[in-house]
């Protein structure tokens, strides 16, 4: 008898466990590679408004492309 409810020689290993299990691993994987994705978005973002606000300190662009740059980086 090598099936028995469930059973098999792994126990819940081989059955209803994996079922629910590898799907948990994979969820949380892609979760992981999302946040992570995300939070270099974030960090290059910040770093383009500094370099704006850089430019516009140095006089390099008026205070009309600046506000329109701004604009177009905070969408």
């Amino acid at each position: 008898m090598m099936h028995w409810m469930g059973f098999n020689r792994f126990g819940w290993m081989g059955g209803g466990f994996m079922m629910l299990f590898l799907p948990l691993i994979m969820g949380l994987i892609f979760y992981s590679i999302f946040r992570s994705s995300r939070r270099n978005n974030s960090t290059n973002s910040n770093r383009a408004l500094e370099i704006l606000d850089e430019k516009f300190a140095l006089g390099e662009i008026t205070e009309e492309e600046y506000l329109r740059r701004k604009k177009l980086l905070k969408e």
